[in-house]
């Protein structure tokens, strides 16, 4: 059965095929009641069951080897409600709430609304991948506004040494949503202990290798990337405003 845009209440979530999400891949009842606890706990009233991923021929909005992404709502308030996978390499959901305050502080990342052991709630983003944002977007101003501000944010996390750690491959980690603001998503592997580098790997996405990159340089009309890479050196060697402006200047924007 193919379950498709269901929205559930906490008490129907004792039921299947909810049951076996909230506690992808292996439910059992006792870990059931623990996560119906948690939700209450969280304030959380009901999920909606919708989007492009599935899990258990149930739609989701995201699914990875951390967790899966549902629609949650807190009475009439719609939030993201990120689900630990039961078989996740960690142990609760802690570090990545830990992570997303420190993103929050200087305005980057979804807001964090809450969290749990097993469960974390945060702003509601509605929108697209950037990938899918750039085919429907309309005028170069918009899209070096969008740019600009990602990298601005990148800018923020490196100064307060905030590593996001999988920026340099990010087709799935900013999302652009319908007043064409970028947010920068998942942090669930990022680090205050490692060597900054949100800039220079969001940079090499955007503008250096790849198909996302060479859509950009070509509308941007980005001849010559040899110029991006000496700034992103130069801003890697010396995280000072001033290199990082050069870089936005030579990008173009």
């Amino acid at each position: 059965m193919n379950v498709e845009c269901s929205v559930a209440s906490i008490e129907e979530l004792r039921g299947e095929p909810f049951a076996s999400v909230l506690c992808y891949p292996k439910p059992s009842e006792s870990e059931l009641s623990k996560r119906l606890k948690e939700l209450k706990k969280l304030g959380v009233t009901a999920l909606e069951f919708s989007g492009e991923k599935q899990v258990l021929n149930v739609q989701v909005l995201g699914k990875g080897c951390v967790g899966v992404v549902v629609t949650a709502y807190r009475n009439s308030e719609k939030a993201a409600l990120k689900i630990r996978r039961v078989d996740a390499d960690r142990a609760g959901m802690r570090h990545e709430a830990e992570m997303l305050k420190v993103a929050n502080a200087v305005n980057v990342g979804p807001k964090l609304l809450g969290f749990s052991d097993n469960f974390l709630l945060m702003q509601f983003i509605d929108g697209d991948l950037l990938p899918e944002w750039l085919e429907n977007y309309r005028g170069k101003t918009r899209l070096k506004k969008v740019l600009k501000e990602v990298l601005e944010q990148c800018w923020r996390l490196d100064a307060v040494g905030l590593d996001h750690g999988e920026l340099s491959h990010a087709p799935k980690h900013v999302i652009v949503d319908g007043e064409n603001k970028p947010f920068i998503v998942d942090f669930e592997t990022a680090s205050l202990n490692r060597k900054t580098s949100n800039v220079t790997s969001i940079a090499q996405f955007l503008f250096i290798s790849g198909a996302v990159a060479e859509k950009i340089t070509q509308k941007l009309g980005i001849k010559d990337k040899k110029v991006v890479i000496e700034a992103l050196r130069r801003y890697k060697l010396d995280k000072s405003r001033r290199n990082f402006e050069t870089l936005l200047e030579v990008c173009g924007l």
